[in-house]
């Protein structure tokens, strides 16, 4: 089932993805990498570290080390984000954009534009679109892209609060 499209949520515009610009992150079990936003980031994520909520999709909130503004945790390794981080090379794909790459689907959730992508075994990275940051949600152990629906209702209250519609940094 696609959780998007189930969602009647709809496709994100292709001229929209090629309009936004990055590349994409790194984790190593226990320790998650920060951005490094730009000048122009920085102050919307950490903005958006002040109004994240304590519970996503009942988990508590329990930051990665090392701590950072550009971070949060809930449930250990469970559900990372990470703010600033920079375009994911499928936010551009035309396959990506035309429905025709199984791995990769933009959506929207409650108002937030995500891109959706499956890393493998149980891993979903879903980065913001049409957004003044990339913030970048990674949730370990769905069964599929519909388990991430709390997580990203959760989460989509803050990230309209803190980062504006708009056209994220054009840095790699």
């Amino acid at each position: 089932m696609n959780f998007f499209r189930h969602r009647s949520l709809g496709l994100l515009a292709p001229a929209l993805l090629i309009a936004v610009a990055g590349c994409s992150p790194a984790h190593d079990g226990g320790s998650v990498e920060a951005p490094r936003p730009d000048a122009r980031t920085a102050p919307l994520c950490r903005k958006l570290h002040e109004v994240l909520p304590g519970k996503v999709d009942g988990e508590r909130r329990s930051d990665p080390g090392p701590r950072s503004v550009y971070t949060a945790g809930w449930g250990g390794s469970a559900i990372i984000l990470r703010c600033g981080v920079v375009r994911p090379p499928k936010m551009i794909d035309p396959e990506v954009a035309q429905g025709n790459d199984p791995n990769a689907i933009a959506g929207g959730v409650e108002g937030v534009d995500w891109l959706m992508e499956k890393q493998g075994d149980g891993v979903w990275r879903f980065t913001t679109a049409n957004r003044r940051a990339y913030v970048e949600l990674t949730l370990r152990g769905l069964s599929g892209p519909d388990d991430a629906s709390p997580a990203l209702i959760a989460l989509a209250p803050a990230v309209k609060k803190a980062i504006p519609e708009g056209i994220a940094s054009m840095r790699h």
